[in-house]
């Protein structure tokens, strides 16, 4: 045998010997295991001035747009009362999620428009919102309990607005971009500091 391979030999035998005696600490396995991708929001808990210029050009578009058809929504997609502080931390991501994942929808719809120029830098914006909030989204189980109370109630009331007249859901998620921005995502990234 050469004598390198004697060598590794000898202190692979000496290693595994130590180790059953406890002589050499071996590594035990983490008590928890870090999340698969990691949630950073807190880049976000406000956006630059030239990101919301270009939300208020593209809503002030969208304003003049409306100005020259005759319109009328009843009842809010997004009320007034309702504020991701009164949800627990975990479920603040969620909410925005949904929030986003159909703003986006219309907004998409909406950019083969005559918009669709001042709806290019939002759009892209909240796509990359949209992606770094995914990882601080917990899996939905496929079985088991779902979400109860505002959560359940903030879920069901953005699946039925869908149902809504293409019209009013545009007007609505146009007048919603800059609670979005401002009070919804700042809060998410803020975590368990908004209060």
């Amino acid at each position: 045998m050469a004598p390198g391979c004697t060598l590794v030999l000898v202190l692979m035998l000496m290693t595994a010997a130590l180790s059953r005696t406890g002589a050499v600490p071996v590594p035990s396995a983490p008590r928890a295991l870090p999340p698969a991708r990691g949630c950073h929001m807190a880049q976000f808990k406000s956006l630059s001035p030239q990101e919301l210029q270009a939300f208020k050009t593209a809503r002030d578009a969208f304003e003049d747009s409306r100005l020259q058809k005759d319109w009328d929504c009843g009842g809010r997609l997004f009320p007034r009362t309702r504020d991701l502080k009164h949800l627990q931390v975990w479920e603040r991501p969620v909410a925005l999620e949904a929030e986003l994942a159909l703003t986006l929808t219309v907004l998409d719809a909406m950019a083969n428009s005559s918009l669709g120029r001042s709806l290019e830098q939002p759009l892209l914006t909240l796509q990359h919102v949209h992606s770094k909030l995914q990882a601080c989204v917990p899996a939905q189980p496929t079985a088991g309990p779902r979400p109860r109370g505002r959560l359940h109630h903030w879920l069901h009331r953005l699946q039925e607005a869908q149902k809504k007249s293409q019209d009013c859901l545009e007007a609505s998620v146009m007048f919603n971009l800059f609670r979005l921005l401002t009070r919804d995502l700042k809060c998410v990234a803020s975590g368990d500091q908004c209060v």
